[in-house]
């Protein structure tokens, strides 16, 4: 599996440390973010071309980084068929998969330590979506996205 990694600069050290713990579960990890925490990055940036490079297939699943996770997931989910969950407990971050079907997560650096990222993460990750029921509300979501999308573009 193919993951997207997204930060801005308060992020980076979480970063790094969940992109090595994904690498040794065997995925293969893409670093969309900057690397040197002097390099000034506003997170919608990042946040989009995770968001992007899912939509067009180049990666199977993200994650995104920032200081809370709010602003970066807002940004992502600007981009048509991107379902990011900003997480800061490992149930929701099950739960988003399993019945939202999500496709990025986020977190935010300052709200969780290294070890609960990594739980988090780890439940992403190992969860499935659940379709039926779930299915049906996820179709809905899709389809308020396509008709405001059209709206916007008449």
């Amino acid at each position: 599996m193919r993951v997207g990694f997204g930060n801005d600069h308060v992020a980076i050290e979480l970063k790094n440390i969940l992109m090595g713990h994904l690498r040794d579960k065997g995925y293969e990890c893409i670093d969309f973010g900057p690397t040197d925490p002097a390099d000034k990055v506003n997170y919608p940036e990042p946040g989009r071309l995770v968001a992007e490079a899912l939509m067009r297939g180049e990666i199977d699943k993200g994650v995104l980084i920032c200081g809370t996770g709010i602003g970066i997931s807002l940004a992502a989910n600007k981009v048509p068929g991107i379902r990011a969950a900003v997480c800061s407990e490992p149930y929701s971050a099950k739960l988003t998969v399993e019945h939202n079907n999500a496709n990025i997560i986020a977190m935010g650096a300052r709200v969780v330590g290294p070890e609960l990222a990594k739980m988090i993460v780890d439940e992403f990750f190992g969860a499935e979506f659940e379709g039926g029921r779930h299915a049906v509300r996820v179709d809905m979501i899709s389809a308020i996205e396509a008709e405001y999308g059209a709206k916007w573009h008449e």
